[in-house]
Formats: structure tokens, sequence, C-alpha cells
């Protein structure tokens, strides 16, 4: 792809998602250009990617042909303030920040522009993520695919309607935090029965990470999975039962909740 990629904010997500880009030579060092808040940030992810750092967020904003605005919900108005007046023309405004509809980035601009709407997660750094995206109406199907090409480099995409972006960040943004507390819950357990805490992760960590293989290559109903490994009046069993009295489901459906109704805060003025 011969495009300029900029990224404004060169934290972990960003590093992450130009680290795949390179990886997969969907794009060349050359072709990225990165501005960050802090000048030791950005120096350094050049040095470490080869890309092109440059002096200013409105440098990025007036070489960029895809510019994806990597910072926080609470700065997308200040940065947008600064480089409004110095886009390239039909650039495409790419956003990673949870709460943030199209409708609102068009408002920071002041007119309509090209915007979208991503909730990539932390897997990605390992090749490994999962995005969501959508597109306001001014993006043709074309931009789309370059810009969802650019995402599968780091690992998989899926497009959905705006109206159900708020959802995204509690399924697979944030989920990765719930299976790393899980994770550790097992290795916990695993270190009061013996073993070795290296040995309780490893083991904890493939185990998960075989049962969410076994889902999406066998595209098989989750609950017809766990019934293949409850044996009648085994240990399993006991287990999973052990998880419904202490309402393991229903923990999970509450804490999805509470971060859906949290993005939704954040999205508001």
């Amino acid at each position: 792809m011969r495009k300029r990629i900029g990224f404004i904010g060169s934290g972990k997500m960003a590093q992450a998602m130009m680290a795949g880009m390179i990886r997969s030579e969907v794009v060349v060092p050359q072709d990225i250009l990165i501005s960050s808040k802090t000048g030791q940030t950005r120096i350094k992810a050049a040095a470490q990617y080869g890309v092109h750092a440059v002096e200013s967020n409105r440098d990025a904003a007036r070489q960029a042909d895809i510019l994806f605005l990597g910072v926080t919900p609470d700065l997308h108005k200040e940065v947008i303030e600064e480089i409004k007046d110095n886009l390239v023309e039909n650039v495409i405004i790419v956003t990673i920040a949870a709460g943030l509809t199209t409708k609102k980035v068009e408002g920071f601009f002041g007119r309509k522009v090209k915007v979208i709407r991503t909730m990539p997660n932390t897997p990605s750094l390992a090749g490994a993520g999962m995005s969501a995206m959508c597109a306001n109406e001014l993006v043709t199907e074309d931009e789309l695919a370059e810009v969802k090409e650019l995402f599968r480099s780091f690992g998989e995409v899926e497009v959905i309607s705006e109206g159900l972006m708020d959802s995204i960040p509690s399924i697979s943004g944030s989920s990765p935090a719930y299976v790393y507390m899980m994770i550790e819950a097992m290795a916990d357990g695993g270190v009061k029965q013996g073993l070795k805490r290296d040995q309780a992760y490893r083991l904890a960590a493939q185990a998960v990470y075989g049962a969410a293989k076994m889902v999406l290559d066998t595209e098989l109903h989750p609950g017809l999975l766990k019934d293949q490994v409850c044996s009648p009046g085994g240990a399993t069993i006991d287990a999973v039962s052990t998880l419904e009295k202490e309402r393991f489901r229903g923990a999970i459906l509450s804490a999805m909740e509470s971060c859906t109704a949290k993005v939704k805060e954040l999205g508001k003025d």
C-alpha cells in the first residue's frame, strides 16, 4: 500500500499497530510518520521501527493520507483543534478511542471529514488483536477496505454498525483484562496445589489459548465444547457447578454492563 500513514500519539497501542503493519509488509516503515507529546517516546519508537518521527502533530497531519489519532478520548478536541487546518485533501481520520462517535469527531473538526471509528485491543501487540470498526458516509468501500487491510496486519477485524460500537470494549477491547485475571487466579490455584509459579502461568495460559482456538477452529457452540469436557460424575462438572454457584457468568455479564456504561459516559460532552 503506497499511502502515508500518520500516528498522532505513539503509545503502546500505536506501536503495536505500526509493528503489525511493518511485520506484514503492508506498509514500508518509511511511509509511517509519528508524533507524540513526549519527544523521547517518538524518538525511541522511530529508532525501534525505522519510521519517521516528526516534530509536531501539524507535521503529521500535513503529510498523512490515513491519520490515526492515538490519544485518550479527552484529548481529541484539543488535538483536532491543533491540526484541523493542516490536513491532506481526502485524508481518512481513524480513531481508536472508546465512546467517541464519528459525528462528535466531525463536530470537533467543524466540518465533514472522512472518519473511521475503531476499537482494537492489546493482544494486537502479539499479532492476535481483535478490532471492530465503522465508518461515516464519506468513506468509500475501497477506503474502508484499505484501513481493514492495515488492521488485519495485527489481528482480526469486524465491521459493525456504529450503534453497536459502544458495546465493543466490553466484549473485546477490555475483556483481555478479565481473561488475565482468570489466568492469574488459575495459576494461584495451581501454586496452592504445589506447582511452581512459572509452570502454573504457562499451564493456565496455554489452556485458555487452546480453549479459545477450539471455539474459533471448530465453530461449535461453547456450551457444547464445555459439555465435551464434563464427564458424568467427574471432576470438571463439579468445578463447573461451583462456578455457577459463585455466579461466574453473572459476574462477567455485570462487568460487561459496567464497562459499556463507562464507555457511554466517556462519549458524553
